[in-house]
This record gives structure tokens, sequence and C-alpha cells, in this order.
């Protein structure tokens, strides 16, 4: 966790700051929102555009470092010249997904290794998946793009969200579902 004091910022926000023990996130298997289809990620039939999925992806994934990490990605751009691009996406969109419909999206950690991290995310409909992906994250430095070690409190926190390797589709693949007969 950054150091408020050492940093200047006071905005946990930014700083990723400290949390109370109430404001403590207890260990779960998935880190997980809800997400509300908006008329701007459709298209003109009222589903979902899939580029859009792509942007919903990306603001999960900084509320999962804010909240889920406590390490919001801002904090660690400014405060350690960190940043998190994606290097990989595997993606399936088994289900069209409508305008107004409410995604619950889940992330879980597939691996943490020294300088990058493999999550898997699944936005669903009342427990029908609509889109999985596979990406790869990797952390580098502001300044010149190198890859970087992942500072050690993040690599534990990520951990708590990790697929125990029973839980984890095989390699290379994308984990599918039939869906549901209407």
């Amino acid at each position: 966790m950054l150091d408020l004091a050492r940093d200047g910022c006071r905005d946990r926000r930014f700083a990723g700051g400290r949390r109370s023990a109430a404001q403590k996130v207890s260990p779960m298997s998935a880190f997980q929102r809800e997400i509300l289809v908006r008329f701007g990620h459709c298209d003109a039939a009222g589903w979902v555009f899939y580029p859009r999925y792509f942007e919903m992806i990306s603001d999960f994934v900084e509320d999962w470092f804010e909240d889920g990490l406590e390490a919001s990605a801002p904090g660690l751009f400014h405060h350690k010249q960190l940043l998190t691009p994606s290097v990989h996406f595997m993606v399936d969109f088994p289900r069209p997904t409508r305008y107004g419909d409410r995604l619950t999206f889940k992330l879980w950690t597939v691996k943490v290794g020294r300088t990058s991290c493999e999550v898997r995310i699944e936005a669903s409909f009342h427990g029908e998946v609509r889109m999985q992906v596979r990406q790869v994250l990797v952390f580098i430095r502001a300044a010149d793009g190198r890859p970087v070690a992942i500072p050690p409190e993040i690599v534990g926190r990520m951990k708590r969200f990790q697929l125990e390797p029973s839980e984890r589709p095989p390699a290379g693949s994308v984990e599918r579902k039939k869906p549901a007969r209407r």
C-alpha cells in the first residue's frame, strides 16, 4: 500500500490510501460488480457492440485495482510511475446482451508472475454467461515501458482472488458453458 504521508496524497482514490479495519476487503474467490448496459454500449439493434465490452472490462479492472487490490491505477501512475497495460486478450461472447441488462462482472486471478498477472473475467446476466475473457496485464515503468516486478503487497492481495487449479479451464481456452434454453 502506498504511504500517504510519504506520497503527500490524502485522497484514497488516487493514492491507494489506508483503510480502517471495517473497510478491509475480506477474502473472497471473485471480485465482482454489477454493470448496467447503457445506450452508448449498444449498436442500432440494442445489443452490446462487442468493442464496448473492452471499455467495460477496462473500467472493471480499474475498480478491481481500487477496491480489490487497494492500489488505484492513478495512484500507481502518479506516485510510483507504474502502468499496467493489457498485453493479451482471449475472449468469447456466447450470448448477446441487450440495452438495459444488468451484467454481473466477476474477476479471478489465474496466474501471478513476477511482472505480469493473468485474470479471468466473466460477465453474466441472471447466471447466463454473456462474455468471458482471459486477460494478461503487465506492470511497466511509465518512463521507459520496461517490465517491473509487481509490488509484493499487491501480489499478496491478488492471491485473495486466485482460482484454484481445479477451477481453471485448460490452458489456451476460454471456458464455454452451454446457454440455457429459452
